[in-house]
Protein backbone atom coordinates (compact mmCIF):
# COMPACT_ATOMS: atom_id res chain seq x y z
CA UNK A 1 0.00 0.00 0.00
CA UNK A 2 1.63 3.60 -0.45
CA UNK A 3 1.29 6.12 1.79
CA UNK A 4 2.06 8.86 -0.07
CA UNK A 5 0.78 9.96 -3.62
CA UNK A 6 2.42 9.38 -6.88
CA UNK A 7 4.36 12.13 -8.81
CA UNK A 8 1.76 11.56 -11.47
CA UNK A 9 -1.36 13.33 -10.06
CA UNK A 10 0.54 15.83 -7.72
CA UNK A 11 -0.97 19.19 -8.64
CA UNK A 12 1.77 21.25 -7.26
CA UNK A 13 4.85 18.98 -9.15
CA UNK A 14 2.70 19.69 -12.14
CA UNK A 15 2.29 23.42 -11.74
CA UNK A 16 5.84 23.70 -11.48
CA UNK A 17 6.39 22.44 -14.29
CA UNK A 18 3.96 24.23 -16.51
CA UNK A 19 4.90 27.36 -15.00
CA UNK A 20 8.43 26.89 -15.92
CA UNK A 21 7.72 25.92 -19.48
CA UNK A 22 5.83 28.80 -19.80
CA UNK A 23 8.72 31.42 -18.29
CA UNK A 24 11.08 29.40 -20.49
CA UNK A 25 9.02 29.94 -23.68
CA UNK A 26 7.89 33.51 -22.71
CA UNK A 27 11.30 34.37 -21.76
CA UNK A 28 12.66 33.16 -24.93
CA UNK A 29 10.04 35.09 -26.84
CA UNK A 30 11.13 38.07 -25.42
CA UNK A 31 15.15 37.82 -25.93
CA UNK A 32 14.43 37.18 -29.49
CA UNK A 33 12.39 39.56 -30.52
CA UNK A 34 14.32 42.32 -28.51
CA UNK A 35 17.51 40.87 -30.51
CA UNK A 36 15.58 41.21 -33.69
CA UNK A 37 14.75 44.94 -32.76
CA UNK A 38 18.16 45.73 -32.09
CA UNK A 39 19.87 44.91 -35.03
CA UNK A 40 17.35 46.20 -36.93
CA UNK A 41 17.85 49.38 -35.23
CA UNK A 42 21.49 49.45 -35.38
CA UNK A 43 21.28 48.73 -39.49
CA UNK A 44 18.76 51.86 -39.07
CA UNK A 45 20.47 55.10 -39.57
CA UNK A 46 17.78 57.24 -37.85
CA UNK A 47 17.27 54.63 -34.84
CA UNK A 48 17.74 56.85 -31.47
CA UNK A 49 20.50 55.80 -28.43
CA UNK A 50 17.05 55.42 -26.35
CA UNK A 51 15.52 52.83 -28.60
CA UNK A 52 18.55 50.95 -28.44
CA UNK A 53 18.68 51.07 -24.43
CA UNK A 54 15.40 50.64 -24.15
CA UNK A 55 15.52 46.99 -26.72
CA UNK A 56 18.56 45.94 -24.37
CA UNK A 57 16.51 46.62 -21.21
CA UNK A 58 13.66 44.23 -22.38
CA UNK A 59 16.68 41.72 -23.22
CA UNK A 60 17.63 41.54 -19.73
CA UNK A 61 14.08 41.36 -18.40
CA UNK A 62 13.67 38.49 -20.53
CA UNK A 63 16.70 36.91 -20.20
CA UNK A 64 15.84 36.77 -16.00
CA UNK A 65 12.64 35.13 -16.79
CA UNK A 66 13.88 32.28 -19.26
CA UNK A 67 16.98 31.89 -16.29
CA UNK A 68 13.84 31.71 -13.68
CA UNK A 69 12.32 29.01 -15.98
CA UNK A 70 15.29 26.40 -16.36
CA UNK A 71 16.08 27.07 -12.81
CA UNK A 72 11.81 25.52 -12.29
CA UNK A 73 12.51 23.00 -14.78
CA UNK A 74 15.78 21.97 -12.85
CA UNK A 75 14.18 21.65 -9.50
CA UNK A 76 10.97 19.86 -11.23
CA UNK A 77 13.73 17.15 -12.48
CA UNK A 78 15.48 16.65 -9.13
CA UNK A 79 11.64 16.45 -7.61
CA UNK A 80 10.89 13.91 -9.72
CA UNK A 81 14.56 11.94 -9.57
CA UNK A 82 14.23 12.00 -5.51
CA UNK A 83 10.43 10.68 -5.41
CA UNK A 84 11.69 7.72 -7.97
CA UNK A 85 14.74 7.05 -5.79
CA UNK A 86 13.21 6.63 -3.22
CA UNK A 87 11.47 3.35 -1.29
CA UNK A 88 8.23 2.91 0.18
CA UNK A 89 7.92 1.54 3.69
CA UNK A 90 6.36 -1.57 3.74
CA UNK A 91 3.38 -1.64 5.60
CA UNK A 92 1.52 -4.29 6.96
CA UNK A 93 -1.84 -5.09 5.97
CA UNK A 94 -4.09 -7.27 7.66
CA UNK A 95 -7.07 -9.20 6.31
CA UNK A 96 -10.07 -9.49 7.73
CA UNK A 97 -11.71 -12.51 7.61
CA UNK A 98 -15.55 -11.77 8.10
CA UNK A 99 -16.63 -15.11 7.87
CA UNK A 100 -15.17 -15.94 10.89
CA UNK A 101 -16.67 -15.98 14.33
CA UNK A 102 -13.56 -17.18 16.07
CA UNK A 103 -11.71 -14.46 17.91
CA UNK A 104 -8.12 -14.81 17.74
CA UNK A 105 -6.55 -12.60 20.50
CA UNK A 106 -7.09 -13.70 24.23
CA UNK A 107 -8.75 -12.19 26.84
CA UNK A 108 -7.99 -10.70 29.62
CA UNK A 109 -9.19 -12.59 33.08
CA UNK A 110 -8.35 -10.77 36.16
CA UNK A 111 -6.62 -12.91 38.81
CA UNK A 112 -8.38 -11.73 41.86
CA UNK A 113 -6.13 -14.02 44.09
CA UNK A 114 -3.20 -12.61 43.11
CA UNK A 115 -3.68 -9.17 41.70
CA UNK A 116 -2.30 -10.08 38.74
CA UNK A 117 -3.99 -10.58 34.78
CA UNK A 118 -3.45 -13.80 33.43
CA UNK A 119 -4.76 -14.46 29.63
CA UNK A 120 -7.06 -17.53 28.97
CA UNK A 121 -7.69 -18.99 25.33
CA UNK A 122 -10.60 -17.62 23.53
CA UNK A 123 -12.38 -20.98 23.20
CA UNK A 124 -13.33 -21.15 27.43
CA UNK A 125 -15.45 -17.30 27.37
CA UNK A 126 -19.01 -17.98 28.04
CA UNK A 127 -21.83 -18.34 25.36
CA UNK A 128 -23.11 -14.54 24.74
CA UNK A 129 -26.80 -14.17 25.74
CA UNK A 130 -29.31 -13.86 23.24
CA UNK A 131 -30.33 -10.25 22.85
CA UNK A 132 -34.06 -9.27 23.56
CA UNK A 133 -35.70 -8.62 19.89
CA UNK A 134 -35.72 -5.10 19.05
CA UNK A 135 -39.07 -3.31 19.15
CA UNK A 136 -39.17 -1.69 15.54
CA UNK A 137 -41.58 1.06 15.49
CA UNK A 138 -44.20 1.72 12.39
CA UNK A 139 -43.05 4.53 9.82
CA UNK A 140 -44.16 8.17 11.04
CA UNK A 141 -47.90 8.22 9.17
CA UNK A 142 -48.47 12.39 8.88
CA UNK A 143 -52.08 13.19 10.43
CA UNK A 144 -53.93 16.22 9.82
CA UNK A 145 -54.45 19.02 12.75
CA UNK A 146 -58.28 18.56 12.42
CA UNK A 147 -58.23 14.78 13.32
CA UNK A 148 -59.12 13.38 16.73
CA UNK A 149 -56.63 12.77 19.53
CA UNK A 150 -56.30 9.09 19.91
CA UNK A 151 -58.19 7.60 22.89
CA UNK A 152 -55.14 7.00 25.66
CA UNK A 153 -53.98 10.47 24.47
CA UNK A 154 -57.63 12.36 25.10
CA UNK A 155 -57.21 15.10 28.08
CA UNK A 156 -59.36 13.52 31.31
CA UNK A 157 -62.55 15.97 32.61
CA UNK A 158 -61.86 17.32 36.18
CA UNK A 159 -65.04 18.19 37.65
CA UNK A 160 -62.57 20.94 40.12
CA UNK A 161 -61.04 22.99 36.75
CA UNK A 162 -63.86 25.47 36.15
CA UNK A 163 -62.18 25.68 32.61
CA UNK A 164 -63.17 22.40 31.69
CA UNK A 165 -67.16 22.89 32.43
Amino acid sequence: MQTRPRLVTNVPFWVLVIASLAAVIGGLVLVLRQVDAIQALVNDPNATVVTVYVAQSWVSVGAAVLAAGAIGLASALAVATVVSTRTNPDVAIETIDWTSDDESAAEQIPAFATGTAATAPASTTPAPETAAPIAVEDADIETPSTAPAPAQAAPQKDDTDPASR
